[in-house]
């Protein structure tokens, strides 16, 4: 089986001879990229008959790159797959270099890298995972303190604070998470008046379900539920906004100018949260209220005189201030870590949003931990 003569010197081609005992190959022209779809035709016709070897021989090979190099070479193994002995003669020295060097390269690659002990992996991360949080903890007091001594040079330097920022981030992380807050507590009190009804059924005693709601959403729910949603909208702002300063070298430029960053980008941000937080706290406690006596009047018969009746009674202005007190402590916690991650984040977008996230979970955790503490404190004082 032949294939056409060659028409020119470059065209590549390929010739086979149907001997008895060998398979005679030629082939010639250029080898390379520009021609690797005529050569996988050409190729595709050597086919094995009954002899016992190849016979190839590549003088006239015009000009080989590492394409043609591999569709030769590749050509050669299917051939040895068939039983046959190749013999390959005349390739110049110069493409024969680059033929053997795709040859001690064809080797199957690794899915994946050989794994080590699972327990040795398991005791490293564990390890890197202690030495980042630690890290980063040192990082985070140390940032929260200089951001304290800001704080407190303020009264001896007024023109420190700025007044529009701080009426404008007050706009942002107070009026405008007003909605969202109010709905999220209002059904969380439908909620709490639902299930407690329901346990407290078997007693009849359904009216106490006045006493558990106005406790539970007082002093747990109202400050823990605003916080947690400013936490996740307002905190996740805060490093996001920031973090998009540090990479358009914003923050660089005020450093240049003799502009602190704790001063323009944080004090704004932590003082408007600071005084925002403990109205949002109060708003949750009102419409946590209403929405638990909206569902006790409806399912449970109870109105709302009898439910201000009991609620009077089972409730005192120190509850109240139980979680008011929390709320301006939270917004530190909050307001710290957000501005913190964002001025920690690196050179890429990448770490903006890594830096967002760790700055959302970082805060709910945090503030879960520190209401964990108020309450051992109040507990401790006999504000229990």
């Amino acid at each position: 089986m032949d294939s056409p003569a060659p028409n020119s010197q470059q065209t590549p081609w390929v010739r086979v001879n149907m001997g008895a005992a060998a398979l005679g190959l030629e082939v010639g022209g250029d080898w390379t990229v520009d021609t690797a779809n005529t050569l996988e035709r050409l190729l595709a016709d050597v086919r094995p008959g009954t002899q016992d070897r190849v016979e190839a021989d590549l003088s006239a090979v015009t000009a080989m790159d590492t394409v043609g190099a591999w569709l030769l070479h590749r050509t050669g193994q299917r051939l040895s797959a068939s039983g046959l002995s190749v013999d390959a003669t005349g390739l110049s020295p110069r493409y024969r270099a680059l033929l053997d060097q795709v040859q001690r390269n064809d080797r199957t690659c690794e899915v994946a890298p050989p794994e080590g002990n699972a327990f040795v992996r398991l005791l490293e991360e564990i390890g890197v995972g202690t030495v980042n949080a630690l890290t980063t903890f040192g990082q985070f007091l140390s940032f929260l303190g200089l951001v304290m001594v800001r704080f407190a040079s303020v009264p001896l330097h007024p023109r420190r604070l700025r007044i529009n920022a701080l009426v404008h981030q007050m706009e942002m992380v107070g009026l405008r998470a007003t909605p969202i807050v109010a709905l999220i507590v209002f059904l969380i009190g439908a909620v709490v008046v639902n299930q407690g009804a329901i346990q407290l059924r078997q007693f009849g005693a359904e009216v106490m379900v006045v006493n558990l709601l106005a406790i539970s959403v007082l002093r747990e729910l109202g400050p823990m539920l605003a916080a947690i949603m400013v936490a996740g909208r307002s905190g996740s702002a805060f490093t996001a906004q920031i973090g998009s300063m540090v990479l358009r070298e914003e923050v660089d430029a005020m450093r240049t100018l003799g502009l602190n960053p704790i001063d323009v980008l944080v004090l704004p941000r932590m003082l408007a949260l600071g005084i925002m937080l403990p109205l949002l706290t109060f708003l949750a406690d009102l419409l946590g209220l209403l929405g638990g006596m909206i569902l006790g009047w409806a399912t449970l018969g109870i109105t709302p005189a009898i439910f201000m009746t009991q609620l009077l009674e089972a409730v005192s202005l120190r509850t109240l201030a139980v979680g008011l007190i929390k709320a301006p402590f939270f917004a530190v916690i909050i307001a710290t870590s957000g501005c913190f991650y964002g001025m920690t984040v690196g050179g890429s977008a990448d770490s903006v949003g890594r830096n967002t996230t760790a700055a959302v979970v970082q805060s709910i955790f945090m503030v879960i931990v520190l209401d964990a503490l108020f309450a051992l404190f109040f507990s401790a004082i006999g504000w229990s």
